[in-house]
């Protein structure tokens, strides 16, 4: 009930106690506002205009008129009506038919002046239980009305406070946007020395690793000269190349002496600073003799029954023995369910020798300077990131308080205070959720999901009271089917009331929840 109510209320108590105990005299059935139109002595025209009879005709039991207006205190026309007085309670119509029925629909008893029906005048007695009853809603209605007009201070004062701290954090916002710039600078600052530094040690390292690899290089083309001079007299020949087929250039069976002359530059053989330049050609392809002894497949007879040769907890099976689909799907299974340093896949020909990638070690430390370097900058980078966090905070705050400025409250903003509150109403079932322009919800009481039943849309009362009723939409989808949806009628007096939510959900087109909700 809306607090307006008050003084209509108190208006219809004062004219519910002032009610005269003298009757105007009349014919029998005619309410007061339409006295004049039935004077006797005079013709009596019908209500609707349609004849004119003569006054003694009128509640005469015999219908005239078509709308049953000559005969407002008897039964005599289908469509007509009696009107009760009821002096001391509500005057009311009640249906022709309803006259001397035995039936005492009048508590003026008037509607069974004729039937015999003991009837008793309980006018004034149900008079006193009205004005009791609007006494305490005209109470109920005048404290309402001030705990609104209080919640409209309230409300006042709260905006004002907001628009007080809008200011002053928008101040900070100036101040804060100062500080992240400065901070900014003294970032950018500190990070270039950090660079120039940084690219330094790199370069030294990378100078490092490549007289390293240098070394390593040198040594490994003398490994591999000795390894190629199988007669031992300094010099690799044709034939010595011939050895190893993996160096043959077109990749087919046949390894010639001609392809092998012209891997070792035309010549038939060359010395070790002649090989530095044939090594650059063939290392990507070269194979070590020791790779390839310890690499070699074991020959299993084809009739007998492979046995798993365990290595290092796992089993060895020659690769022909797979079929190409199980061997994927063992491949994803590995992946999936087995570490990687677990894992030994079985060899099965000899590779190429692979470079290591870590043969140089891993980059030293800083040395002080650099490093000292690099925590300031990182410290400064740590200014800055925590300026510009507190900045996006700051923004937020303002995004809300002027959100909360600008919302629609209410005419006077007197439903303000619902703004962050939330309220629950439990049934056997379920548990519903309303936070007032926020969202409704919906949650099996025991386990499930919470169901979202609509987020805040707008006000949507009629519009003569369009504050009377809120939209929530957009709600959870139902399968192949529209977003729930729910209206909420608001009900407001001095405390908390019921309020009734109509749910659009999936299966039923609407149903009726009762929540609770404060109010004014």
């Amino acid at each position: 009930m809306s607090c307006h109510v008050c003084h209509h209320l108190l208006l219809l108590l004062l004219l519910g106690v002032g009610v005269s105990a003298v009757e105007v005299l009349r014919p029998r059935g005619v309410p007061l506002s339409k006295r004049q139109f039935y004077e006797e002595g005079k013709p009596f025209t019908c209500l609707d205009g349609s004849r004119t009879i003569p006054f003694d005709r009128v509640n005469d039991d015999y219908c005239d008129c078509r709308d049953g207006s000559d005969e407002p205190g008897t039964a005599a026309c289908p469509n007509g009506s009696f009107h009760c007085t009821n002096a001391g309670f509500n005057p009311a119509f009640i249906p022709s038919s309803r006259i001397n029925d035995g039936i005492c629909d009048c508590c003026d008893t008037t509607d069974e002046y004729n039937s015999g029906a003991a009837c008793q005048n309980t006018c004034r007695e149900m008079g006193r239980k009205e004005r009791e009853s609007m006494q305490k809603m005209a109470e109920i209605a005048k404290e309402g009305f001030l705990l609104k007009q209080q919640l409209i201070q309230e409300a006042k004062r709260g905006i004002e406070d907001k628009k007080a701290k809008l200011v002053e954090v928008e101040v900070s916002k100036k101040d804060l946007e100062e500080k992240v710039e400065a901070m900014r600078t003294i970032k950018e600052a500190a990070e270039e020395p950090e660079k120039v530094a940084k690219e330094r040690h790199l370069k030294a390292w990378e100078e490092q690793k490549a007289l390293i690899r240098m070394e390593k290089d040198k040594a490994r083309i003398v490994a591999v000269f000795l390894e190629l001079d199988d007669d031992a007299d300094g010099f690799i020949s044709v034939t010595e190349l011939l050895s190893h087929p993996e160096l043959n250039p077109d990749s087919d069976e046949s390894f010639t002496e001609e392809e092998a002359q012209e891997i070792l530059g035309g010549v038939d053989r060359v010395d070790p600073v002649g090989f530095e330049a044939v090594w650059n050609s063939i290392k990507e392809k070269y194979i070590s003799e020791a790779s390839i002894d310890t690499q070699a497949p074991v020959e299993t007879p084809q009739e007998e029954t492979r046995e798993p040769v365990p290595d290092n907890d796992s089993e060895q099976y020659p690769e022909d023995d797979i079929p190409e689909d199980e061997e994927e799907e063992d491949e994803e299974d590995e992946d999936d369910d087995t570490d990687d340093a677990d894992y030994k896949a079985p060899p099965t020909e000899a590779t190429p020798e692979k470079k290591d990638d870590d043969a140089e070690g891993t980059m030293p430390a800083y040395d002080q300077e650099t490093q000292n370097l690099i925590d300031a900058a990182q410290k400064a980078r740590d200014d800055f990131d925590e300026a510009e966090r507190a900045l996006r905070e700051v923004d937020d705050q303002i995004k809300n308080i002027e959100k909360e400025i600008s919302f629609d409250f209410g005419p006077d903003a007197e439903f303000a205070h619902l703004y962050n509150q939330c309220y629950e109403l439990s049934t056997s079932e379920y548990i519903y959720r309303l936070c007032p322009f926020n969202r409704v919800s919906q949650k099996p009481k025991y386990g499930g999901s919470e169901t979202n039943l609509g987020t805040w849309g707008k006000w949507a009362g009629p519009e003569d009271n369009i504050y009377s009723m809120m939209k929530y939409e957009q709600g959870t989808g139902c399968w192949q089917g529209p977003n729930r949806s729910t209206t909420v009628k608001l009900t407001c007096g001095k405390e908390t009331v019921s309020l009734q939510a109509w749910i659009q959900g999936c299966v039923s087109t609407k149903s009726s929840r009762s929540i609770l909700i404060c109010c004014s």
